[in-house]
């Protein structure tokens, strides 16, 4: 299953959330929605600077992760940004494809 790497930000409404419920309520909560949609939830840290908390899963799918990411920004009250992760494995195999490319202006 793939997995993906989400860097959440809560903002208006959402820190005073935060601030009332608890980072051990909004892992819960994110842990019901990653399973919702068919995922798990492997990991979740908070954290300082530009990201307030780190999130690793795994979902079905990209659909899965666009429905994830779709919902919490209609929230209103975090921002997400979505980060596929690839196995070494995986990585591997990409190097072996072969595509076809002209760059501009070649």
């Amino acid at each position: 299953m793939p997995k993906y790497l989400l860097k959440v930000n809560y903002v208006g409404e959402g820190i005073q959330g935060l601030l009332d419920e608890g980072g051990t309520r909004r892992k819960a909560a994110a842990e019901a929605l990653v399973k919702s949609l068919g995922g798990s939830l492997e990991t979740m840290y908070f954290a300082f600077g530009e990201t307030d908390a780190y999130a690793i899963g795994e979902l079905p799918n990209a659909q899965a992760a666009a429905a994830l990411a779709l919902t919490l920004g209609a929230s209103g009250r975090v921002t997400c940004e979505t980060v596929v992760l690839l196995t070494p494995e995986e990585v591997d195999t990409a190097a072996r494809l072969t595509p076809h490319y002209r760059a501009p202006g070649q």
